[in-house]
């Protein structure tokens, strides 16, 4: 009896023990604000797979990146054909400067360096940043869905930060 209670136990504990980097990449994102943001982000990029918390946090500051990159992008778009929207677009294209030229190459430095705080501080900052640009319009702004896409993926980074602290 005591040998089948131990090979129980032996198998719960073998069946609850990390195998790989996917499982890692699960139990992180579960500790996030969007799940579905994160599991997507990171599984998307195939250097997730092996990587440990700090790994995955530099992985979401790059998506972070590349979405506010898109973000910009498209706002130097729309500056060439929306003249009621100009004041509005010029301030996000600033918002969004600050995020790709400030607030990522702060977390990027913070993380590497071992100074978490640092780099939540920097993801908690390009989400301000993304909801700031959307409260420019009144209303709904052309820019809606990407402002969301980068609050989100900013916000699941910090929390990817926050189990570093």
């Amino acid at each position: 009896m005591k040998l089948l209670m131990l090979i129980i136990l032996l198998v719960h504990v073998a069946a609850t023990l990390p195998t790989d980097g996917n499982n890692l990449i699960e139990q992180t994102c579960r500790r996030t604000p969007f799940y579905d943001v994160c599991i997507s982000s990171l599984k998307s990029k195939p250097r997730s797979s092996g990587a440990d918390v700090t790994g995955l946090a530099l992985t979401m500051v790059d998506v972070l990146k590349t979405k506010a990159t898109e973000t910009l992008n498209h706002i130097k778009a729309l500056l060439h054909g929306s003249p009621k929207l100009k004041r509005s677009l010029r301030s996000c294209a600033d918002s969004y400067k600050a995020i790709i030229e400030g607030d990522v190459p702060e977390a990027i430095e913070a993380l590497k360096k071992g100074n978490p705080k640092f780099a939540e501080q920097g993801a908690n900052d390009a989400a301000d940043e993304a909801t700031s640009c959307e409260g420019r319009f009144s209303g709904r702004s052309p820019l809606t869905d990407m402002n969301k896409a980068v609050h989100d993926v900013a916000a699941v980074a910090a929390a990817i930060v926050r189990n570093l602290l």
